[in-house]
Formats: structure tokens, C-alpha cells, sequence
């Protein structure tokens, strides 16, 4: 894409120096119709000539401003002129950087706290009261004990005598509190009172206006150019096909790999929502043969993982090759779902390897075994846009509020052996559990749910004969963005009639439990 976005909107640039949140502060931001960025702090004086913000704000870290060698702010940030919002780390980078003192101290605060606001600020203007006290979420080891000159504190706690503090002439503020998290409860507020009251920016940032500057972007990159894009039946995926389609047409073609790992009717949806409704050219591949084969009998996760996505890359690869001998101009492009948190973790605080929990299914090998070219149309969306812009493009609900699905679909949700006979099992196991969070309204109060078929078969009885049937697990969770997640509380009653209609229906199955492991320790998925 040629022209970003930050060259229409007003931006703001958040400077990561490494918490493992900041992707929330950009989301906030975003929330107040405000586009923002994210940098690592190495590449903080660059962003700032490349991407001419109106305002910064410098996000949290691990890290300890006593120690040396720890990240700072460039200098050159304060320089600029520009208000700056510091959080936690981001206020003691200021307070040390400006001629003020942090020390490490003996009354850490981690979790929920108060503040009592000591002095009125365009910070809390509307929202905090002077003289009030105010939920907030600390975490912090260190602690200011002496501000930089021109500073006065706005806000304290116990722990924390410069919760806030602010430099109203040079629109300077920092607290110690973070307020992207929700268990700050003004916290959104106040970020979006730094933007607006202090910052001035007026808020142009929606899905209509991205949808028009993405359009427009698209045609320029495309050119008459021929278009591929993997349909996967997720979220990301249908989103960007059918963005590209309003933006090219019939230059686009979608490769939809029916990997045989999908739910109950799913590639039956697809097919019919791209073909039928959208008359967008598709290339339905069954290739459920081919992926069952090379997967039956094999327990490993990772040999799973990459045994999929090996052949999604081969399958993917023949039915572009045949696009390319139909007689009509050759593919040169190739379209992704790629969304803004994988573009920050690909730049990210560190720029080192981090440890490999699970292999990741996507289509990272093809652009340069095809020697195509990528569009990205979603590159700086979060997750929540993403939804947005589907809804503005007038996707259907069913496909714009879906839950999570993985890449290798049911065959990580059977631990152990994967069989044709377990996925049956699973896939009718899995469509009652939905059925039933549909029926009491708990589907968008849930961010993923499923069944999972365990390799255990336990004795039971059913119509006074015994059984030897698999167990089921069931699991949902509630999450932000899928980085931490608890288990969702069902009520009990809930529990039992699903466990019934399971046991019920689904021959195979005679006893069924509920996953009560949040991530961390566990992860959403079960392999």
C-alpha cells in the first residue's frame, strides 16, 4: 500500500519499551477515533520524522529506570515540543530523563489501588473530580520520589505519592497507574481526555473512512494486476476478500482449501457466502482426502501443526499454478489477513527469538516460492476493527462475530491419534456445545468455545448396557485479545443439559467435562 494512513489521519506514537500490554494503549487510542502507532524505543527518533505525530505516548516495560543500560526516550522527543503522556515506566523515564529521581522501592504495587486526585487536569477533566478517590491498576517496583521542575503532582495513592503528575505548559504527564487495562475502569477516559483536551486532535479515525482510503489504496498498488487471496472461512481471512473484491472485482480469485478440519456445515457456509452471495471467483479445493491421509494415526501436536500447514502450502501453490495456465493474465499478487499485532511483533521491543509454545498455521513460505507480491489490506488493523470494517462492508454477523478458529482446525482439538471416525465425533459434539451458548445468549459474551475429544474412553452405563465411549471436554473462555484468558462460569445447570444433548446425541461419547484452566498456565487450545 502506498499511502499510510498516518499521511490522512492526525497520529499519535507510542513508544514500546517492552510491557506486555502496550498493544492496548494503541487499541484505546483507536477506540477514541484516534490513530496511533507502535515503535520500539530503538526506532522511536525515526518514527517520529517518518510519521509526524501530533502527540506521543512512552507505554510501560519490565525493565527499571535505576538500573543502567535500561531503555529511555530519545531525546529528541522532548525536543519536538510535542504532549507527551508517560505510564508507569513511561512516567519514570520522564521523571529520570527531565532532572527528577526514581528508586527502587520497599512498597511495590501490584493489582488494584486508589488514587485520590490532588489538583484539576485536562487529564481528568469530565471524568475525575478533585478530591475524589478512583479505582486504578498499578504495577510497579520502582517509584518516583522527585519530580523534574515545572512538574506538580495531580493524583497520589499510598504506595505511589506521584501517581500523576503533570508539566502543563509543555502538556508533560505522567502516571504511574495503567489505564489501558480495563481494570482500570476511567482508565479508557482518560487516554481518550490525553487525545482529545490535551493532544487537540478531533477524531477522524473510522472503518467507513479506512474502508475508502483502503479501496482506494488497493487500486493503486493492484493495477490491473491478477489477485489470489487463502479463504479460510475465518474472520481476517473474509474481511480482506471481500474488501479487495469491492476494491478490484473479478481481478481477484479466492483459493478456499477444504481441509476436511472444519465444523459441523462450515465449508458448505463459505463456499455459499463467497460464490453465491458475493459472487466472488472461488476455487473450492476438496482436499480432505489428501490432509486425513498424511494425518491419520498421528498424536504429536507440532508434526500435526506442520504437517497442515505443509500441505496447505503444496495444495495452495498447485491450484495458483493452474490459475496461472487458464489462458488469462498470470496471479502476481497474493493477499493475506495479516493484522497490526503480527506487524508489531515482527518489530518487536526485543528483535529476539522468544520461546516456541506451538508452530503457527499461515502462509508465511508462499510469496517467495510463488514469486508473488503481498497485499496486506488489514496490516494495521487490530482484531476489534477487523470486525468493524466487516460489519461495514456488510459481512453477515455469523461471519463478522465468529469465534477464534485455529489454521489446523479440529485436528489440534483431538489430542492423540487423529482418525475420520473422532473428527465425526467431535464435529457433532462441537456444533451442540455452540447450539446450546447460541440458545442462552452467551455467544458474544464468550471469546472462543469448543469441544475437544480426549484419547480416553471410559466404562459407563446407557440403557442398562455398558458403553466404552470417548470423554469430551468442553472449553470457553472470556479474553481482551486471546494473550490472556480465564475460564468462562457457566452456570452449573447450563453445564448439565449440555452434557446431556452430548451424551445423547453423539454416538461414542458417554461422559463429558468442563476445562477450568486459565492461560496462563494452560493455553486457549488444548494442543
Amino acid at each position: 500500500m502506498k499511502e499510510h494512513p498516518s499521511e490522512q489521519h492526525d497520529t499519535l506514537l507510542i513508544i514500546d519499551f517492552g510491557s506486555q500490554v502496550t498493544q492496548l494503549i494503541a487499541r484505546r487510542v483507536r477506540e477514541a477515533g484516534v490513530y496511533s502507532e507502535v515503535v520500539p524505543f530503538q526506532k522511536a527518533e525515526e518514527a517520529l520524522k517518518r510519521l509526524n505525530p501530533r502527540g506521543i505516548i512512552l507505554s510501560g516495560s519490565p525493565a527499571s529506570t535505576t538500573e543502567i543500560d535500561t531503555p529511555r526516550a530519545p531525546q529528541a522527543i522532548f525536543e519536538a515540543g510535542l504532549p507527551v503522556l508517560g505510564i508507569c515506566y513511561g512516567e519514570q523515564t520522564i521523571c529520570r530523563q527531565l532532572g527528577g529521581e526514581v528508586e527502587l522501592s520497599d512498597h511495590r504495587e501490584f493489582g488494584r489501588a486508589f488514587v485520590e486526585v490532588k489538583e484539576a487536569s485536562p487529564l481528568f477533566e469530565g471524568v475525575w473530580d478533585k478530591g475524589s478517590r478512583y479505582q486504578v491498576w498499578m504495577s510497579h517496583g520502582d517509584k518516583v520520589t522527585a519530580i523534574p521542575e515545572g512538574f506538580r503532582v495531580i493524583a497520589a495513592s499510598s504506595g505511589a505519592p506521584f501517581a500523576a503528575i503533570s508539566d502543563e505548559s509543555r502538556k508533560i504527564y505522567g502516571v504511574q497507574f495503567h489505564p489501558e487495562v480495563v481494570h482500570t475502569p476511567d482508565g479508557a477516559r482518560l487516554i481518550a481526555n490525553f487525545a482529545h483536551k490535551v493532544v487537540g486532535l478531533k477524531g477522524d479515525w473510522s472503518m467507513a473512512a479506512f474502508r475508502e482510503e483502503a479501496i482506494s489504496r488497493i487500486r493503486e498498488d493492484v493495477g490491473s494486476g491478477r489477485v489470489i487471496c487463502g479463504l479460510s472461512g475465518g474472520v481476517d481471512s473474509s474481511v480482506a476478500a471481500v474488501l479487495l473484491h469491492e476494491a478490484i472485482g473479478d481481478q481477484l480469485t479466492c483459493i478456499f482449501v477444504d481441509h476436511g478440519l472444519m465444523r459441523l456445515g462450515e465449508g458448505e457456509e463459505v463456499v455459499s457466502l463467497f460464490r453465491d452471495h458475493y459472487n466472488i471467483p472461488l476455487v473450492h479445493v476438496r482436499a480432505e482426502d489428501i490432509f486425513l491421509s498424511a494425518l491419520e494415526g498421528e498424536a504429536d501436536p507440532e508434526t500435526k501443526r506442520k504437517t497442515i500447514g505443509r500441505l496447505f502450502i503444496e495444495t495452495f501453490e498447485a491450484e495458483a499454478e493452474k490459475l496461472a495456465a487458464d489462458g488469462r493474465k498470470a496471479p502476481e499478487f497474493l493477499a493475506q489477513g495479516t493484522l497490526y499485532p503480527d506487524v508489531i511483533e515482527s518489530v518487536s521491543f526485543t528483535g529476539g527469538p522468544s520461546v516456541t509454545i506451538k508452530s503457527h498455521h499461515n502462509v508465511g513460505g508462499l510469496p517467495e516460492r510463488m514469486n508473488l507480491k503481498l497485499v496486506e489490506p488489514l496490516r494495521m488493523l487490530f482484531k476489534d476493527e477487523v470486525r468493524a470494517l466487516g460489519r461495514e462492508l456488510g459481512l453477515p454477523e455469523s461471519f463478522v462475530g465468529r469465534h477464534p478458529f485455529p489454521g489446523p482446525g479440529l485436528a489440534i482439538r483431538c489430542p492423540g491419534g487423529v482418525t475420520r471416525d473422532k473428527l465425526d465425533i467431535l464435529r457433532k459434539a462441537d456444533a451442540i456445545y455452540l447450539d446450546e451458548i447460541r440458545k442462552a445468549g452467551l455467544y458474544d459474551a464468550i471469546w472462543q468455545a469448543f469441544a475437544v475429544l480426549l484419547p480416553v474412553q471410559t466404562v459407563g452405563v446407557m440403557g442398562d448396557a455398558r458403553t466404552y465411549d470417548f470423554v469430551c471436554a468442553l472449553r470457553a473462555v472470556t479474553s481482551v485479545d486471546g494473550m490472556t484468558a480465564d475460564f468462562f462460569h457457566f452456570d452449573m445447570d447450563f453445564l448439565g443439559a449440555a452434557a446431556t444433548r452430548i451424551i445423547n446425541e453423539v454416538k461414542g461419547i458417554n461422559r463429558v467435562v468442563y476445562d477450568v484452566t486459565s492461560k496462563p498456565p494452560g493455553t486457549i487450545e488444548w494442543e
